[in-house]
């Protein structure tokens, strides 16, 4: 009885009232389709959703980048080459700190193994509060030998030796919450700027390599090439890659929609990058940049118009890092788990 003394009477306009309660939306008047109001976004589906205010789902990006500021994440690459080519340098260049090969002992430089004896330093780098934990993995002694003869087994054992450490803490009963990724997510391969074609052993590491792992190929030290020799040379790299069907990143078979493939048509064209690295600064026009000083004047490394090292640097940090890591996991390391896990339930 206290409660239908409390509701108001029949026809008051009141929401608590059960009776004739319309799902629909209500009605814009006419006067806001006339002023061209703009109606709050449906969602697509068999049956759309009319948003009445502001929900807050795109707080959901906030969440995501405030928790990746606090754990951080992880990147790995590989730098292969022979020795001389610049690649403990491109590595310092790209991240602009000392975080290639370190002395044993401060001021003495590290002698430089004969055999192909994979090293690989871990760092955490940290910029405006986003912490990277880094692994650069260096192949000193690779095609230095006259014989070269299955040089790039170790460097397969290393990386496939990654794929199988994730899958045994995968496949755990109990396992952690978060699996830690020591897969090499890029491969950076330097090839030297001879200007004329790709060796054998260029073709074959990256015949081999672009299987399990994203390979990047790169011109180093290219200030040694003029600028039409650069242009025919990586023409002629670009020819040899497509003639012996070598699928290098970014792969035309992994892009997602119009607009990626639009960008990865720009930066296939541009492969190899044509790169010089430095990690001393010098003084040009007043301001302070890193650059390779000769008696000519000064190389910059991050001036477009003297070498492309900006575009790796974009293509390896800024705009396809993520991209990186996601194709090793849904695809290389994919690959290696399907092949390893019928191996294990083949019978005998």
């Amino acid at each position: 009885v206290q409660a239908h003394r409390l509701c108001p009477p029949r026809g008051a306009g009141s929401s608590l009232e059960p009776e004739e309660r319309s799902m629909e939306p209500p009605a814009v008047p006419e006067e806001e389709e006339k002023e061209g109001a703009v109606p709050l976004s449906v969602a697509p589906g068999p049956v759309g959703c009319q948003l009445f205010g502001y929900v807050g789902i795109e707080a959901v990006l906030d969440q995501m980048k405030i928790k990746t500021m606090k754990t951080g994440f992880e990147f790995n690459i590989m730098v292969v080459g022979q020795s001389g080519l610049g690649k403990s340098t491109m590595v310092n260049t790209l991240f602009k700190s000392k975080v290639s090969r370190k002395s044993s002992q401060p001021g003495q430089e590290e002698r430089i193994p004969k055999t192909v004896q994979l090293q690989s330093i871990t760092h955490v780098i940290e910029e405006k509060g986003v912490k990277m934990k880094l692994t650069v993995t260096d192949t000193p002694g690779f095609g230095d030998q006259i014989n070269n003869e299955n040089c790039w087994d170790p460097i397969i054992k290393y990386i496939n030796e990654q794929y199988e450490r994730y899958l045994r803490e995968e496949i755990l009963i109990t396992r952690k919450r978060k699996i830690p990724d020591t897969r090499v997510h890029g491969c950076v391969y330097f090839v030297p700027p001879t200007g004329h074609w790709l060796r054998p052993l260029d073709l074959e590491f990256m015949r081999r390599l672009s299987k399990i792992v994203n390979v990047v190929p790169v011109i180093a030290k290219a200030d040694t090439l003029t600028l039409e020799e650069r242009a025919e040379f990586k023409q002629r790299i670009q020819e040899d890659l497509k003639t012996h069907a070598i699928s290098v990143y970014p792969q035309e078979d992994f892009d997602q929609d119009p607009e990626d493939r639009a960008l990865n048509d720009r930066i296939r064209d541009k492969i190899p990058f044509a790169v010089v690295g430095a990690d001393q600064e010098h003084q040009v026009n007043g301001k302070r940049v890193l650059g390779r000083k000769t008696k000519w004047g000064i190389i910059e490394v991050e001036n477009p118009a003297h070498c492309e090292f900006p575009l790796l640097r974009d293509l390896l940090i800024r705009s396809h890092l993520q991209d990186l890591k996601d194709i090793t996991h849904n695809v290389h390391y994919e690959s290696y788990r399907v092949r390893r896990l019928n191996e294990s339930n083949r019978p005998g």
